[in-house]
């Protein structure tokens, strides 16, 4: 009976997200708190009150989904993970919640994650598009086939493959999916390709932060989006962490992964239970729940 903690990334948050942990617990209002301070502007008061379209910026998204997670993380009961994962943005979470990074670099990081991601989608328009219903080895086969920035960047489940690249590649690369026989090539409404080689800015900004930035051994392995390994290792763990924004996210590898290690039970930290669903259509087997 082994524990994982999961995190989720982009795309669960919500109005109104966190507020109950602010208003119960001291110990997650002191986060909340912190994080105003460290980011100058009152993102707390976005998460509760603010608009759809304001939580949607980048620069604020991102933060406040690491804010919610870790903040769930410290006052969930019982908090004893055998391992630790996050999707994409939420590795940054597991990392803090597992102890091998502070909640304040932590922060830090994922800030500038967010807005160095932010000024590679503006430099570079492009964008996102979810295939369901194909095989992973005939989406990669197709986006190989196409002579534009095109990859594979989130491998979500079985039949659920998110492709990342430029506006023209992924136009193309839908017709050519339904083509195939894919069920649905959903163009998605994100800022642009992230986990793909246009990524390539983002990554050199934020490797000089990561490399700056103290790492620890944690209480437990951490799998990583790079290569669904469990890591202990600081120094592997931050240059996959480097690696992880022009790579893709090795979600079904992962799970499966932390399933053949002895993973039981997934619990989710943060808004939403995007990954309890995720990790059923994985392994019908595992049980889910979001942290108390």
């Amino acid at each position: 009976m082994k524990k994982a903690y999961v995190f989720p990334g982009q795309g669960s948050q919500f109005v109104g997200m966190g507020k109950d942990l602010y208003e119960q617990h001291t110990e997650a209002k002191q986060l909340f708190d912190k994080a105003n301070e460290i980011l100058g502007f009152n993102i707390t008061e976005i998460m509760f009150n603010g608009t759809d379209e304001e939580l949607k910026q980048t620069k604020v998204t991102q933060p406040a989904i690491f804010l919610h997670s870790v903040a769930q993380a410290a006052v969930a009961k019982d908090f004893a993970p055998d391992m630790v994962a996050g999707h994409s943005l939420g590795e940054f979470s597991a990392l803090v919640a597992s102890k091998v990074l502070s909640f304040e670099d932590g922060l830090r990081l994922v800030s500038k994650r967010a807005l160095a991601m932010q000024a590679a989608c503006e430099a570079n328009p492009s964008t996102m598009a979810a295939i369901l219903g194909l095989e992973d080895e005939k989406v990669e086969e197709i986006c190989a086939a196409i002579d534009e920035v095109v990859v594979a960047a989130n491998y979500n489940c079985p039949g659920q493959l998110v492709i990342s690249g430029s506006n023209k590649g992924i136009e193309i690369a839908c017709e050519k999916m339904k083509e195939a026989g894919a069920k649905r090539a959903l163009p998605l409404p994100v800022g642009g390709a992230f986990h793909s080689p246009l990524m390539k800015p983002a990554e050199e900004e934020l490797a000089k932060a990561i490399n700056e930035t103290t790492f620890s051994k944690g209480i437990c392995a951490v799998y990583q989006n790079v290569d669904a390994l469990p890591h202990t290792d600081p120094t592997e763990i931050k240059e996959n962490l480097i690696k992880q924004l022009t790579a893709p996210v090795r979600w079904t590898q992962s799970v499966q992964q932390m399933v053949a290690d002895g993973a039981t039970h997934f619990i989710e930290c943060g808004p939403g239970k995007v990954l309890q669903g995720l990790v059923k259509k994985i392994e019908r087997n595992a049980e889910v729940s979001s942290a108390e």
